[in-house]
């Protein structure tokens, strides 16, 4: 049974950070191929592909994650960890919206200014009446948006099922944007989903076990799942694990 595993790699990133903590080392440094082995549980299954599918820090944003980042990826492929690496990019626009602060739940609430506020006039902020006649302060931020790896996860894997290169897959993501491509290819070959975050599985991505073929699951990693699934250090004697992974 040849297995194809689909990666969209900032879903399990963010998940690893979200349960292993963002200033702590150990996880980063994942084992995709490994990782995926230990999750593919089909009787007689291998797997044949690894798809992973990201997008490159932007350097001129952040230097050092740029290089991390590429030593990174240089090692998932001299180590076979991945056999396509798909890119995508990130956009960046500029965007108007009310200041806010976080409430104890985490929402964003929108901050009620007193009349006495002031900022540097070289500040892109200003002072608005809204339509209920309350004063609220805009600024003008930065936007950054990844594009294109959950519609290159969805690309790569109905082509393969189509083109009948695999008999089942494995696809590592939360995102709901997969729900329609999943489906589908749930009604052709047996598929695991994988949430590799600590929030619940988005519900337009669950489904009934004997769709189609049959033989689908879902699982949730935990950090253990990451722990126990790094890439030797170095990789190939050449690509060495960054300070802090």
């Amino acid at each position: 049974m040849r297995i194809g595993v689909y990666v969209d790699a900032y879903n399990p990133y963010y998940g690893m950070r979200g349960i292993c903590g963002r200033g702590t080392a150990g996880w980063r440094w994942l084992d995709v191929r490994a990782l995926a082995e230990s999750l593919c549980g089909w009787q007689g299954s291998a797997i044949t592909r690894v798809v992973y599918c990201t997008a490159r820090v932007d350097a001129g944003d952040n230097p050092s994650a740029y290089a991390d980042q590429d030593v990174y990826l240089k090692a998932l492929r001299a180590h076979r960890s991945i056999d396509t690496l798909e890119l995508g990019r990130y956009v960046a626009w500029p965007k108007v919206a009310p200041l806010a602060t976080a409430s104890k739940t985490g929402r964003a609430e929108v901050f009620v200014p007193t009349g006495a506020e002031s900022w540097s006039p070289g500040l892109p902020i200003r002072r608005k009446t809204n339509g209920s006649g309350d004063d609220v302060l805009l600024a003008t931020v930065r936007m950054r948006e990844e594009k294109g790896s959950d519609v290159n996860v969805a690309t790569h894997l109905l082509a393969d099922v189509y083109r009948r290169d695999i008999d089942g897959a494995l696809v590592i993501s939360n995102g709901s944007d997969l729900a329609l491509p999943l489906r589908i290819a749930r009604g052709q070959v047996p598929v695991g989903t994988v949430n590799p975050g600590s929030k619940p599985l988005a519900g337009a991505l669950r489904g009934l076990k004997s769709e189609g073929p049959g033989g689908h699951w879902w699982a949730n990693l935990s950090a253990r799942h990451f722990y126990r699934h790094q890439l030797p250090d170095p990789v190939a004697g050449r690509w060495r694990k960054p300070p802090g992974w």
